[in-house]
């Protein structure tokens, strides 16, 4: 790979420079061999109106480098990388690539520079091919493209490469995973020769994580590439990267050598004198538990927004007392089988039943069943952004006494006093029933989805990537909850893309592939390569 040569974007010369030396895992390698340019940032601040998000944060990525980059949700992670990235310009500091100090104005002057950056949620256009997506990625095209030369030369590329997308495939037909590689070939593809990778792998299967972070470790211990990369995933840290770099609150905390540091010092250096929550214990025999089964569906089918079936005959059943995990690469019809449970989309065929009764979702069988979900992104999900928090806690009861009289007058008072319990309960911020849902963080939505759904009596549970995004502290924070629903008698199936989740919390997995469970395991016997194989169709 060629090295891309340094642009002076704004005049100034920087009087410190990166350091040009790999490091010492690299000093066998032959010197005629280009390394990547490393980055350094000094003293970046940025503020969003009263929110200072960064403040004086340094850091430094050296060339053929893996570095981690660590923090709690709101710790200013996406922040750095974007002025990094030229997405956002900061108020103060200097950004320096190679040994040249820049301006970055935009994305487009970053990749000039050989910088790339793959994002949480694929930015790529669905009704276009792989290899359209990546030639119009270019900063720069011709007036006619030679499609044919472009097809023939992505696929020599990708002959280079430990993995391999069809170039002519509808970007719309990959699966989730296959996504994720376009993603990242697209910035190699691109030469970009300093990757920002943000929780590249939370749509992976496990070898697919292992594969793709392989590859990258491989081509940083090659001298080729740079990486930083954003995860909340201490395994990936430990098994792939050199350094790490840890936020909190917008400052720099800490960072070192990961062949220094344990998970529990940077879990220290993310959380300060914060400590987890201490986690709910898996009871043998849950208490209220009759172990018959509360939620059975069989044979069910169920279309996508286009007409497309996505559920083909899915059938499963969970116990009281137990949680069960669906396991699955993103898009295979979870999001459709926990619409069809919400009663946000009517099945094409099968059944659903609830305690032995047929279920089609209606707010008195809900009611009466004590159904309960927990949704994907519950902002857009299972709130009303621009009504407050102590009404958004209310939805479940609103029509009930003391919070309404007659059924169709509210009683304020009451709403406000529940909620403020609630908000005490399950530690909400801020603590202001009358905020606006909208205005609080993604962790603390989720705090109050949660108290509003767990804090009734709850039969049957449904929660759809409970804490997808969130940091470690809500993370555990939510996992307890849903383990001491479980541990009252609760049938619980928990929906996750991430297989750790599903380990730590699942009396039994199942595997979701096209539309049908592929495959059963109790946790006892469950091996992570195996369900994975599952995962990725196999």
């Amino acid at each position: 790979m060629t090295a891309i040569p340094n642009l002076k974007l704004n005049g100034n010369q920087s009087s410190a420079s990166v350091d040009a030396a790999a490091p010492a895992r690299n000093n066998g390698m032959p010197k005629h061999v280009a390394l990547p340019p490393g980055v350094e940032v000094f003293g970046l601040s940025k503020r969003f109106g009263s929110l200072q998000a960064l403040s004086n944060v340094s850091m430094k990525l050296q060339p053929g480098s893996f570095r981690a980059l660590l923090g709690e949700n709101g710790a200013g992670k996406s922040t750095l990388v974007k002025c990094v990235m030229g997405t956002y310009r900061a108020d103060s500091g200097r950004v320096v690539v190679g040994a040249q100090e820049v301006e970055l104005k935009n994305p487009r002057q970053a990749h000039a520079l050989g910088l790339g950056m793959v994002y949480q949620h694929f930015t790529l256009v669905e009704n276009m091919t792989v290899v359209e997506n990546i030639v119009m990625a270019r900063g720069h095209l011709p007036a006619i493209i030679n499609w044919k030369k472009e097809t023939e030369q992505l696929r020599a590329f990708m002959e280079t490469m430990p993995f391999r997308v069809e170039p002519r495939a509808m970007v719309c037909n990959l699966s989730a995973g296959e996504k994720q590689k376009v993603e990242l070939l697209k910035q190699l593809y691109l030469r970009r020769q300093v990757l920002i990778l943000d929780e590249p792998t939370s749509v992976l299967t496990p070898q697919e994580a292992d594969e793709v972070l392989g590859m990258v470790r491989g081509m940083c211990s090659e001298g080729s590439l740079s990486v930083l990369m954003i995860t909340h995933k201490f395994r990936e840290v430990m098994a792939y990267c050199d350094e790490v770099t840890v936020l909190r609150h917008g400052k720099l905390t800490g960072e070192g050598s990961v062949k220094e540091l344990t998970p529990q010092r940077m879990s220290e250096m993310m959380m300060g004198t914060a400590t987890l929550p201490e986690q709910a214990k898996r009871s043998e025999v849950p208490a209220g538990s009759n172990g018959k089964p509360r939620l059975v569906i069989n044979d069910l089918k169920a279309t996508n927004e286009a007409g497309v079936t996505v559920l083909r005959g899915l059938s499963l059943e969970v116990r009281s007392g137990e949680i069960v995990g669906i396991a699955g690469v993103s898009g295979n019809g979870q999001r459709q089988l926990v619409q069809v449970l919400a009663g946000q989309r009517s099945p094409t065929g099968g059944s659903v039943r609830v305690q032995g009764e047929e279920y089609r979702a209606s707010r008195e069988e809900i009611g009466r069943h004590r159904f309960h979900v927990l949704p994907e992104m519950p902002l857009q999900n299972a709130c009303v952004g621009n009504m407050t928090m102590a009404e958004n806690l209310a939805f479940r009861l609103f029509d009930r006494p003391p919070l309404s009289w007659l059924r169709w007058l509210l009683n304020p008072r009451a709403m406000r006093q529940r909620a403020e319990d609630l908000i005490k309960r399950y530690r909400i911020r801020p603590p202001w029933p009358n905020a606006r849902i909208s205005n609080l963080s993604g962790g603390n939505v989720q705090r109050a989805v949660l108290a509003r759904e767990l804090a009734e009596e709850v039969q049957v549970l449904i929660a759809a990537n409970p804490c997808f995004g969130l940091d470690f502290g809500a993370v555990a924070e939510i996992r307890s909850q849903i383990m001491q629903a479980r541990n009252r008698g609760t049938a619980v199936l928990l929906v996750s893309e991430d297989l750790d989740e599903i380990l730590e919390l699942a009396d039994r997995i199942l595997v979701i592939s096209s539309g049908k469970i592929v495959h059963e395991t109790p946790i006892a016997s469950a091996e992570r390569q195996v369900i994975g194989r599952y995962m990725a169709g196999h």
